[in-house]
């Protein structure tokens, strides 16, 4: 949807001038648009030359307002239709007279409110803008830092190229400031859809174009484009579990964890009675059968001095379970690999064989 113009006043009352550009902003103005607010547009009607209408008369292109008294969205030929009073005199339509208007795509019009309440004003600024939003996280061995985050609106149309490159140069700045590349093996680039490819190209660009930014161009190598579902910290599950990242991760130790974690849930998934999570059943697994092949735990567990018996605990059920052959991992709480396996309270275990009665027992 595209903001033409808008005005307000004091008590609330104004318009919006609105162009419609896709289905979804028909729906937005459908629920938006209520009896007892006025549409103006732009219409073609058949008029005689006493201004009734007839269906043998000649067209004519008028400017009419309507005062809504309903509204339908006619989804097959994707118009909307306003049903009214004229309130605009004209030559052609008496005032006062009903008609119906089809707004269409691409279609300019304005729509009156005697109040344009908080919500009504998201709805439009959500529908007009899209939200905008990059993080910056350094990914360290046993630590993910986060070192900036960007947010911008960006308006849809043709205004919105130009602040997409505003908000382009603002993450291309916080990059050149945290990201260096005597320390970092490589830079992912990852996002929803094609905004990681846009924002790749504009980085690649503007590399070329200025001198100060030509070492983005001799570690182009190191870049890595990668899908994820946000911009969020959350997001960073995905992008370590993505092939081409892991594949220039594989021997790191927030590779390894990620590739445990995933591990883990798969067999939860799909093998349940393999799997096992939480103090508890942790412990009964390997004291009772030496059950585990792989235990995940947190290392905050081991970081509550204050509790000298519980840290002995962990630390006793880690060394038992590499004596008996099995793999134990320790996930630092400050990486998104810990954040995950906090979940599932901090402590989860793959099995070597079905414990099918684990998660019934009481312990």
């Amino acid at each position: 949807m595209k903001i033409r113009r808008q005005s307000f006043e004091p008590d609330g009352s104004g318009s919006i001038k609105i162009e419609a550009v896709d289905l979804d902003d028909w729906w937005v103005l459908y629920n938006l648009i209520v009896p007892g607010d006025a549409v103006m547009a732009n219409t073609v009607r058949k008029v005689s030359k006493d201004g009734r209408v007839k269906k043998s008369s000649g067209q004519i292109k008028l400017k009419l307002e309507i005062k809504v008294e309903a509204v339908d969205y006619d989804k097959e030929e994707s118009v909307l239709r306003i049903r009214g009073k004229n309130e605009l005199e004209n030559d052609f339509v008496k005032i006062g007279a009903f008609h119906s208007l089809e707004l269409e795509l691409n279609q300019p019009f304005i729509l009156f409110k005697e109040h344009w309440d908080a919500v009504a004003l998201d709805v439009m600024n959500e529908a007009a803008f899209d939200s905008a939003s990059a993080s910056i996280f350094l990914v360290w061995r046993s630590i993910t830092t986060a070192c900036a985050r960007i947010e911008a609106s960006i308006p849809r149309g043709k205004n919105g190229v130009t602040a997409s490159n505003k908000f382009f140069e603002h993450v291309l700045k916080a990059f050149v400031k945290h990201v260096d590349f005597n320390v970092v093996r490589c830079a992912v680039i990852a996002s929803p859809g094609d905004i990681k490819d846009q924002f790749y190209r504009y980085l690649l660009l503007e590399a070329e174009r200025r001198l100060e930014l030509k070492l983005i161009i001799k570690n182009e190598s190191r870049f890595v484009l990668a899908q994820t579902s946000s911009g969020n910290k959350h997001a960073l599950e995905d992008v370590l579990g993505a092939p081409n990242v892991m594949n220039l991760i594989k021997d790191t130790k927030a590779a390894q964890e990620i590739r445990d974690l995933k591990d883990f849930s798969d067999m939860l998934l799909n093998d349940s009675a393999r799997a096992c999570y939480g103090p508890k059943h942790v412990e009964f697994a390997q004291e009772e059968y030496m059950a585990t092949q792989t235990l995940l735990i947190k290392d905050d567990l081991f970081r509550n001095n204050a509790d000298i018996p519980t840290r002995r605990k962990f630390a006793h059920l880690v060394k038992s379970v590499k004596d008996s052959g099995g793999t134990a991992r320790i996930f630092s709480s400050m990486h998104v690999s810990g954040e995950q396996l906090a979940m599932y309270s901090g402590i989860a275990a793959v099995l070597r064989f079905p414990l099918p009665d684990l998660e019934h027992i009481e312990v």
